[in-house]
């Protein structure tokens, strides 16, 4: 009877594992602060340059969402997230170092490397 019970508990440990793990790649769970939330957009007057750079640390719509809104914070650039090949496109209307990009994203748990 007690192996019985130990297995119940075993498979319902297992079963919300799983469970857990589907919700996270959807993007639908609580770790990367749920699904469909948007961005604000930033609209750039004059676009002189754009720069594709490598992300890591994305796992879901709402982690892209974020490296988006942090690169939407700083003064002169935007960015677009593409998820399915972990990039992002940095769009610049003014002269903004790298370092400053790589050391906000890094502050908010990516990583950026250039493409």
């Amino acid at each position: 009877m007690q192996n019985y019970i130990i297995a119940g508990i075993v498979i319902g440990l297992i079963a919300i594992g799983i469970f857990s793990t589907v919700k996270h790649f959807q993007g639908k769970s609580a770790c990367c602060g749920g699904g469909g939330y948007k961005p604000r957009r930033k609209k750039l007057g004059k676009i002189i340059a754009q720069k594709t750079f490598r992300i890591g640390g994305m796992h879901c719509e709402r982690c892209a969402a974020r490296v988006e809104e942090v690169v939407g914070d700083i003064h002169g650039v935007s960015g677009k997230v593409n998820l399915k090949k972990g990039e992002l496109t940095v769009f610049y209307a003014e002269s903004v170092e790298d370092e400053l990009i790589r050391t906000r994203l890094e502050k908010a748990g990516y990583t950026l490397t250039e493409s």
